[in-house]
C-alpha cells in the first residue's frame, strides 16, 4: 500500500505525491497523472497496480498549486467542481504544473534505479504528452484519451520519447476527426482507438467498458515493458 510524500519542484513548490513500490527491486518506474478529479481512489488504485506490475509509481497532486488535498468523485457537481480548478491550473504563470511533473519523475528515477515512463488520464494524458515533449528523463509516454493533445497548438509540439495513445470512438469531448487529424501529423505515435467513450478505464465511471480497459492495459505493459526496459 502506497502513502503520499512531499516532493519538491525546482522553484521550491512542495508538491504531494501517492506513492506505491512493488516488492522486491523494480523494474523501473511510472509516473501518474490524474484526471480532473485530484489523485483520488481511482488514480491511487492505478498506481498500485502498476506497482504490481514491478514498477515504482508516482502520482503526484497536479492541482496542489491552486487547492489542496482535492479529492472528488464522478457526479456531476465532482466534474464542475474538477473542470473549474483544471481551468485554474491551466491559468498558472510560466511552465505551470510541469515543473510538479518535473519533480515527480526524477523522485520516481531515484526510487525506481532506472528507466521512467509516464501516463496520464483526461487532463492527465494532455500532461503526459507535455511532459513528453517538454521534459527530461522520461523513456516512454502513455495517453489515455488525453483532452485537448489533438487540438490546436498541442498539435505542434514533437515528443522526445515513444508515445502510446488511447482514444474512444464514442468520446464526447475528442472528436474522432481531431485524433485523425492527430495521427496524421504524429505518425511515429501509436495510436488506438476503442469502442468506447470518454474515461472508459475508471472503474468508478458510467463510462468504464472492461473490454476497452482490459486490451488498452494490455497494450500498455506491454509499451513500457518494451521501453522501460
Amino acid at each position: 500500500m502506497g502513502q503520499f510524500v512531499d516532493l519538491t519542484s525546482a522553484d521550491g513548490f512542495t508538491v504531494p505525491a501517492w506513492v506505491a513500490t512493488p516488492e522486491g527491486t523494480p523494474r523501473g518506474a511510472v509516473v501518474v497523472l490524474q484526471e480532473i478529479f485530484g489523485v483520488n481512489s481511482h488514480i491511487r488504485s492505478v498506481a498500485e497496480r502498476w506497482a504490481a506490475q514491478g514498477y515504482a509509481a508516482v502520482a503526484p497532486a497536479m492541482f496542489a498549486r491552486v487547492k489542496p488535498d482535492v479529492e472528488l468523485g464522478y457526479s456531476a457537481q465532482d466534474m464542475e467542481d474538477g473542470i473549474a480548478l483544471k481551468a485554474q491550473a491551466e491559468a498558472l504563470p510560466g511552465a505551470g504544473v510541469l515543473p510538479d511533473i518535473q519533480a515527480a519523475i526524477e523522485h520516481a528515477a531515484q526510487l525506481g534505479g532506472g528507466k521512467v515512463g509516464i501516463v496520464g488520464f483526461c487532463w492527465g494524458g494532455l500532461l503526459a504528452w507535455r511532459a513528453a515533449c517538454e521534459l527530461q528523463g522520461l523513456s516512454a509516454a502513455l495517453c489515455y484519451y488525453g483532452g485537448g493533445m489533438t487540438m490546436g497548438d498541442e498539435v505542434k509540439r514533437q515528443p522526445r520519447c515513444p508515445v502510446l495513445a488511447h482514444f474512444g470512438r464514442r468520446d464526447h469531448f475528442i472528436t474522432l476527426d481531431s485524433v485523425e487529424a492527430f495521427g496524421r501529423a504524429h505518425p511515429e505515435v501509436e495510436i488506438h482507438l476503442y469502442d468506447a467513450d470518454h474515461g472508459f478505464n475508471c472503474d468508478q465511471r458510467g463510462s468504464y467498458e472492461a473490454t476497452a480497459a482490459a486490451t488498452a492495459a494490455e497494450r500498455s505493459q506491454d509499451f513500457f515493458a518494451r521501453h522501460l526496459r
